[in-house]
């Protein structure tokens, strides 16, 4: 009688677990947009999400700790004239988030440290180069102030946003509608499927294809790609008949999948996220109830299912929290943001551990906020490889966030000012809640003055007909 041999692994016990009520962000218009995107970014500070909004496009950003029921009155950034398609914060600054939309455009906005507390209207920098709506944004992981972006207009452009300019236009490679889009570790390579159902590893500066693989799944729904380790690509997709899939692939040998496994027969496109650190990949559909995560290794099927976490709802979109955010003391490895129609909600992904102490077995050294090339030097040719740091003592920012100060339409970087900076813009901003306020409270004045006037007429009109009644009851009463 043979013996099923399990495979060894720490994070076959990995569970999920939603927090509780007090701890999900409740009442958000969570936006009805059909579009495969997040529609959520988040970081250690702040967790944005992309809500209904009437004439125009917006989006809400909150400090974590904003739990609770949301105030529908919460001041919203709504700059844009069309719906935003996508958001994405900035690896290298808590502070700024980029925001793609219907309109055409994209436009990066700088939030003062305690949130909005009022409407954002007018974004530092506006970035305008796409002839039709733009749906994926995607900042370099170590290079300052690049930022990505692929619209329905087949396009791919390389924005250097401090001098908010296009310095790199991809727009002969892809003949049709661009499903995702992604960079590699250090940013030396741009992955990116299409509906004409190819995959293709690009090289960001010259704009060429590096390698291209055709259909890798049969299916004609949309294709979603990352890079995982080792330079292999993960994909999932749809079989001829509708299954959903996940693939393995080596751009060395794009010719057979490393491994190709059916899932379901959902409709929904899954989103992968990938963690470089533990090697695990978790795969959210949209309009799905669960996650389900597997773990990435060298040995085959190289692909292998660890569980899945189920719930009631439905979810709308996922957002997904860097590892520098995490509570390394409560062997947290991952947190999702899932988006309701009406609430966000928290997941917990956690490594059962019986020991409090740091476990360094699943917190290795992680990419950090520093980047490690200037914009300018990156187009250059440049490339740098991550700046890792250490999670033992939970994340604490050794060097404050680089800064985003906008001169003429420019961007510098000085990063010894952000304090100053950041306060300045809080400051204007309480200054105008403040006239705002000023305002209805002599609006409030002068509607008050009006109504002591009008009581004053009338109470004079009573006097006038009480005198007048008196008379004639005089009169009357006179023989």
């Amino acid at each position: 009688m043979s013996r099923k041999v399990v495979r060894s692994s720490k994070f076959r016990h990995v569970f999920g677990q939603a927090l509780k009520a007090d701890q999900c962000y409740d009442d958000i218009r969570i936006s009805q947009m059909t579009w495969d995107s997040n529609f959520c970014s988040v970081n250690p500070k702040f967790v944005a999400m992309i809500v209904d909004a009437s004439g125009g496009g917006a989006f809400i950003v909150l400090p974590l700790s904003k739990t609770g029921r949301i105030d529908m009155s919460l001041p919203t950034v709504c700059g844009h004239t069309g719906p935003v398609l996508d958001i994405e914060f900035c690896p290298h600054n808590d502070n700024i988030i980029a925001s793609g939309s219907e309109d055409c455009s994209v436009m990066i906005w700088e939030i003062p440290d305690g949130g909005l507390i009022s409407p954002l209207k007018d974004p530092a920098v506006k970035l305008d180069g796409h002839s039709k709506r733009v749906g994926i944004l995607s900042w370099h992981p170590t290079a300052h102030n690049v930022l990505m972006s692929a619209g329905c207009d087949n396009v791919v452009i390389l924005w250097n946003v401090v001098h908010g300019e296009a310095v790199v236009r991809i727009d002969s490679v892809h003949t049709d509608l661009i499903y995702s889009a992604c960079w590699n570790r250090n940013g030396s390579q741009i992955l990116t499927s299409c509906k004409d159902k190819k995959l293709r590893v690009l090289d960001p500066r010259k704009g060429s294809v590096i390698c291209e693989k055709d259909k890798p799944h049969e299916g004609s729904r949309p294709v979603r790609a990352v890079f995982v380790s080792d330079g292999k690509i993960l994909t999932t997709g749809f079989s001829r008949m509708s299954e959903r899939q996940v693939a393995l692939w080596d751009p060395k040998n794009f010719g057979e999948p490393l491994t190709l496994q059916e899932l379901d027969t959902s409709s929904g496109v899954l989103l992968p996220f990938f963690d470089p650190d533990t090697g695990i990949v978790y795969l959210c559909g949209k309009g799905d109830s669960s996650i389900r995560y597997f773990e990435v290794t060298d040995e085959a099927p190289y692909v292998h299912y660890l569980s899945m976490y189920s719930s009631k709802e439905s979810q709308k979109g996922m957002g997904y929290m860097p590892k520098r955010g995490l509570e390394v003391n409560k062997c947290e490895i991952a947190r999702f943001y899932k988006l309701h129609e009406r609430k966000c909600e928290p997941i917990v992904m956690t490594v059962p551990r019986k020991s409090d102490l740091f476990q360094e077995d699943l917190y290795p050294d992680t990419i950090g906020p520093e980047p490690s090339v200037e914009a300018d030097d990156w187009f250059s040719g440049k490339n740098g490889e991550p700046i890792l740091i250490s999670l033992k003592d939970g994340f604490v920012a050794t060097t404050k966030n680089k800064e985003f100060k906008v001169i003429k339409s420019l961007m510098a970087t000085t990063s010894s000012s952000l304090s100053n900076r950041q306060s300045d813009s809080a400051d204007v901003q309480t200054l105008q809640a403040l006239q705002n306020e000023v305002k209805e409270l002599r609006e409030m004045v002068e509607q008050l003055t009006q109504r002591v006037s009008e009581l004053e007429t009338s109470l004079k009109s009573q006097q006038v007909l009480k005198s007048a009644f008196s008379y004639i009851c005089y009169v009357t009463a006179t023989p």
